[in-house]
């Protein structure tokens, strides 16, 4: 994860860019003109949507993104790009047609229940010396990319000739294309990296009745066959993602809970694409996008990820290492914003934690009882020899925060270089803070800062010094 945040790709999209217009109200009555729902609109919204949703998946994730389409030279067209233009998107490859419509689906929901949608645009194929100004426009530019994605909605942009002509280029530059495809037809997507139909897709593209792991893999082995790929991949809504290239692989989901699926397809394509601009292997990308698309269904409407979203929601599964919870005192500050942001409590309490035992994870389980994320401030080494004395630490302060970070209870360890943990605590700014029950009646640093400080009882007899004793027979 550490790597794919100090890294910004350079991504290419091509595909069907659409508005997704919503019309939110509430329904009281029926119209004495017909029997239909009367809503009254409170508000409107209008997001990115089709290869756009794709678009902003990447740019949250972090990619600098640039896109190939044609849109209608209409107002809708016009608002499309200004919303491109204002999350940083290069839109120099948008051409307009005078002809078409821009694509704009309207939505009428009313008490969160959608009740009517209709649509506006053009769904003719364009025309092969269409296809050419668009790659004629990224001939030039097309070695500077990280990675190119289609994202076929069906609305006639990604043509048969456009898609190989594209493929060839990117071929001959040594450029992964990756396909999120539409209808039956897969062999215009011929020579592409990797494609990411889901379950009902691939068998309409391969014929065949997918009911267990033989007839997966078969359908998985016939895609690779159909489109040349080099690697194979079906995604299985519940069940995960599953994918070929030497043999089959299967990556379990790993959504906590399930809201809404909306928009998740494009979020796979988004985050496998991003991953693999950064080197991730086939593994590491399919396990990538399972925890993107985890974060996303559990959000209404077409939704977006980032990678702290994907780093959170990592830990809170228990899949993330120990490294992925230890963090400088500039990244807790992030992490304490975003998790206030979204109403958690936050609890701190610090220690040497020198050598690990039983009256030390009793104690922090107790601490997280308190709130909903726990905060441990760790002692450095030259910190514990000042207040321990010159044999102390037992362990370095990496291991001490290593293994404090695998513990189920802590969510983040910040290893600090003062005595106390003032300037700690000033920042953090915890709703509680946790000591020992020895400071009962004695003054606690930092607790100006917080909302309250509880104190916790050490399980009796158990200690650092204690267990140093034994070992030495004392």
């Amino acid at each position: 994860m550490k790597i794919l945040k100090n890294f910004t790709p350079k991504i290419l999209v091509f595909g069907d860019l659409m508005l997704d217009h919503y019309l939110w109200g509430s329904c009281e009555r029926i119209s004495p003109e017909a029997p239909v729902q009367v809503v009254d609109v409170a508000k409107e919204t209008t997001l990115l949507g089709g290869a756009g949703n794709v678009i902003n998946n990447l740019v949250t994730l972090g990619a600098k993104v640039s896109v190939g389409s044609v849109i209608g030279d209409d107002e809708n067209g016009k608002e499309l790009l200004n919303m491109l233009r204002s999350i940083d998107v290069d839109t120099s490859n948008i051409f307009t047609l005078k002809n078409r419509k821009t694509s704009k689906k309207s939505r009428i929901i009313a008490s969160s229940q959608q009740v009517l949608r209709y649509d506006k645009e053009s769904k003719e194929q364009i025309l092969d010396e269409e296809a050419d100004k668009i790659l004629n426009s990224v001939n030039s530019t097309i070695c500077s990319y990280d990675a190119v994605v289609l994202s076929d909605y069906g609305k006639g942009v990604l043509s048969g000739y456009f898609c190989q002509k594209l493929i060839e280029l990117c071929k001959k530059n040594s450029i992964k294309v990756f396909v999120d495809p539409k209808g039956s037809n897969y062999s215009k997507y011929k020579g592409a990296y990797l494609l990411t139909p889901n379950k009902k897709e691939a068998m309409l593209a391969t014929g065949v009745d997918i009911k267990d792991k033989e007839s997966l893999k078969k359908a998985l082995l016939k895609l690779k066959d159909i489109c040349d790929l080099d690697i194979s991949m079906i995604t299985l809504s519940e069940d995960g993602i599953a994918t070929y290239d030497n043999e089959l692989k299967l990556f379990p989901t790993v959504a906590k809970e399930v809201f809404d699926v909306t928009g998740a397809g494009d979020t796979v394509i988004a985050s496998i694409a991003f991953a693999f601009s950064a080197n991730r292997s086939i593994s590491e990308a399919a396990g990538f996008a399972n925890l993107a698309a985890g974060v996303v269904v559990g959000k209404i409407g077409s939704a977006t990820v980032t990678l702290d979203e994907i780093e959170e929601y990592e830990a809170a599964l228990h899949k993330s290492t120990s490294d992925a919870h230890i963090k400088s005192f500039e990244e807790i500050k992030i992490v304490v914003e975003r998790y206030r942001k979204n109403g958690k409590k936050v609890v701190f309490t610090n220690g040497c934690f020198d050598i690990l035992h039983v009256g030390h994870v009793k104690y922090l389980q107790e601490a997280k009882s308190f709130g909903d994320i726990l905060i441990v401030g760790l002692n450095s080494d030259a910190s514990v020899s000042r207040l321990k004395g010159p044999t102390r630490p037992v362990n370095i302060a990496q291991d001490r925060a290593y293994l404090l970070a695998a513990l189920e209870a802590v969510d983040f360890v910040v290893p600090f270089e003062d005595d106390t943990p003032y300037e700690l605590i000033k920042m953090i700014q915890p709703d509680t803070l946790v000591k020992g029950g020895d400071y009962k009646g004695k003054d606690v640093v930092g607790t100006e800062f917080a909302n309250e400080l509880k104190l916790v009882d050490f399980v009796e007899g158990k200690s650092t010094t204690k267990t140093i004793k034994k070992i030495q027979g004392e």
